[in-house]
């Protein structure tokens, strides 16, 4: 078990990463769009026909929410928070509309009391049962103990019993910033050899010979007030024939230029990091041309298996919290007390293979007509919202 101080170490590295590492900065990013994109769809959905009116209410109770917290974009937010800190706390505040607010509480806001530091079962800042680590009874929070049943707390790259989540990229914050100081080098080094245009070997050894040639070469002579030392500049326009005597040599540093070495030793730190993400490369790099998206986004793919999981993951922690929306929705009698038996939440995250719109349509007519799929959840599907194609379809539009 990791403890306070490194946790915040991790964390800490985890977040300059994110903000400063451009390798980083994609890959998380790259996280969202295919994970989230624009948003996983939620449908409260009757567990029987004569629950549907119940199923209505639930689903308004689910719209009026994601409304009040801009959930699309919180969406988003969270699993940049998941992958960069390594777990998320939810907590949830009553509001005058009597809906449920939703706002973040920072990791480092999660943290025992020193009066409690000697009880196991308040570790981390989390309080469980004394022999269950996996039943939370509440959080203390800025030295304030919280109800569970106000917090959803989602971890991540760690197993069910440890507490605290691990950020993503712990394994190769090494390997991301080799990579970023490896690019850094390649291009200062390629800058200060393009920006020198000629370097002239004479043969003598005669100082004051050599000043003398610099002097009548010149075409500008700049003097610097502070050191007093005179720089002296030559303009060679393009097309500039040089002419030398037997005592001057020509080289030409920016012709030994060769970055091909050191892009190989990039791509292999790169791929390393890919190889933790279980990304393809060009995630990481932007740069497709050693791989084939249709390829690589094919429903057997690796990153494609990935993305499912995670989307499966994020899903289930969706309904948890949709779940406690509700609860507190029939605390407050705007939903029948047995509402959760009789109601399930239903998800549509976005699509990852790539996409044959037509066999997708042929596959999809199929189903409805087999009555495996509703109007509603194939809407939800292709990003629609039901309630308002069934409006225009009624008004004709």
């Amino acid at each position: 078990m990791h403890s306070y101080e490194s946790l915040d170490i991790l964390r800490n590295e985890s977040r300059w990463l994110a903000y400063s590492n451009e390798f980083a900065i994609n890959a998380l990013e790259n996280r969202i769009n295919y994970v989230i994109g624009q948003g996983h769809r939620y449908q409260a959905v009757a567990k029987s026909p004569g629950d549907t009116s119940i199923a209505a209410k639930v689903q308004d109770v689910i719209d009026s929410f994601c409304e009040e917290n801009d959930w699309t974009r919180r969406q988003r937010e969270i699993m940049r928070r998941r992958d960069r800190d390594g777990e998320v706390f939810c907590r949830l505040f009553p509001s005058r509309k009597g809906v449920l607010q939703l706002r973040f509480v920072e990791p480092e806001q999660v943290v025992t009391p020193p009066r409690c530091f000697n009880e196991p079962n308040m570790s981390f800042g989390i309080q469980t049962e004394a022999h269950d680590t996996e039943t939370i009874l509440g959080y203390w929070i800025d030295g304030t103990w919280v109800d569970a049943e106000s917090v959803q707390h989602r971890k991540a790259n760690v197993d069910s019993n440890v507490k605290r989540g691990l950020p993503l990229l712990t394994p190769v914050r090494k390997n991301l910033r080799r990579a970023e100081k490896l690019l850094r080098n390649m291009s200062v080094v390629a800058e200060i050899q393009s920006a020198i245009a000629l370097i002239r070997k004479h043969q003598t050894t005669e100082r004051e010979a050599i000043r003398q040639f610099v002097q009548s070469q010149a075409t500008k002579t700049v003097v610097d007030n502070e050191t007093g030392q005179v720089q002296t500049f030559q303009h060679f326009s393009p097309g500039t024939i040089i002419d030398s005597g037997n005592n001057t040599e020509y080289e030409f540093p920016v012709s030994a230029i060769d970055a091909s070495r050191y892009i190989l030793v990039l791509q292999a730190e790169l791929r390393a990091i890919a190889s933790r993400l279980v990304m393809p490369e060009f995630m990481l790099t932007s740069d497709a041309s050693n791989a084939n998206y249709a390829s690589t986004m094919i429903a057997e793919g690796p990153a494609v298996r990935m993305f499912e999981r995670l989307q499966h993951e994020i899903i289930g922690e969706d309904r948890q919290l949709f779940k406690m929306v509700i609860r507190e929705a029939i605390y407050q009698g705007l939903l029948p007390e047995r509402t959760l038996q009789k109601v399930s939440i239903h998800a549509i995250p976005p699509m990852l293979a790539a996409r044959d719109r037509l066999n997708e349509a042929k596959a999809d007519a199929i189903l409805y007509n087999l009555g495996v799929i509703s109007k509603e959840t194939l809407a939800m599907r292709y990003g629609l919202d039901p309630r308002q194609e069934e409006r225009l379809c009624l008004c004709g539009g």
